[in-house]
Parts: structure tokens; C-alpha cells; sequence
């Protein structure tokens, strides 16, 4: 299994994606992870991926805690699925692409900057190995 990483736009703050590929560091110990910019004009992601589950971050998306999350990765180890995830540019994802997504999830209810959002996916991929192997970092 290995772990794809979409962002639509560039980030205004390259700290976060500082803060996002430590996370993203520690997770490969587990499961390759590729990270990457993209134009979704220029980005055919069920092309790209044909196999893979595709999870796409969005406000109107479901709730998911920790344990949930982990289990999402928990599941596509199982079946040796490739993740997608892709968190959308300052206008949320483009037209037609919630519709094809696999699943639709929310980080949280509030509105945070573009940039968090990657912070905060990288770490609750980081949470979600650490849990499945027993580390003690989710404690």
C-alpha cells in the first residue's frame, strides 16, 4: 500500500508543509508516502490511480474521529489499496470531483486555512500507523 497526497494550490506559508512532511516522515517508516501540487485542470487522479481509494478532505464531508481514520487505513492495508487524498484549494475541490470520490471527509466543523488542513491530515496519517502498530505516540 502506499499513500498519495494531493494539494490543490500552492501554499501562502511553506511552514506548513514543513510541519506536514515531518509527519509525513515519520508515516513513510510505514508505508511509502508521495506528496504533490497539483492544477486539477492538468490532474486525472482516477487515471493516475485507478485502483485506489480515493478520500477527499471537504467541509460538507463526514465526521471521522482518530480510531475511524485508522481504520480507513486499516482497511486499505488489508486489501493492499493504494490511499489518495487530496485537500482542495482555496475554492474546495473542483466541480464534479466530490461525486467521484470514494469517500468525502471532514477534519472538523470549524474552518481552518488550507495549510492546516495539510498539517493536520499528515499527522492523523502518522496517528493512524502509530495506533495500528501499537506505538505509544497516540496515547
Amino acid at each position: 500500500m502506499k499513500i498519495h497526497l494531493y494539494y490543490i494550490g500552492k501554499p501562502k506559508d511553506k511552514r506548513a508543509n514543513a510541519l506536514a512532511e515531518d509527519y509525513l516522515g515519520r508515516a513513510a517508516r510505514y508505508a511509502p508516502v508521495e506528496t504533490r501540487e497539483i492544477r486539477p485542470e492538468r490532474t486525472d487522479l482516477w487515471a493516475r490511480h485507478p485502483s485506489a481509494r480515493k478520500v477527499f478532505l471537504d467541509p460538507g464531508g463526514g465526521a471521522m474521529d482518530s480510531a475511524g481514520f485508522a481504520a480507513l487505513v486499516s482497511k486499505a492495508e488489508m486489501d493492499g489499496r493504494d490511499l489518495v487524498f487530496l485537500v482542495g484549494g482555496h475554492d474546495g475541490l473542483p466541480a464534479g470531483w466530490a461525486a467521484r470520490a470514494d469517500a468525502l471527509i471532514s477534519l472538523s466543523r470549524m474552518t481552518f486555512p488550507h495549510e492546516l488542513a495539510r498539517v493536520m491530515l499528515a499527522e492523523q496519517i502518522y496517528r493512524a500507523f502509530a495506533t495500528l502498530r501499537g506505538h505509544p505516540y497516540p496515547r
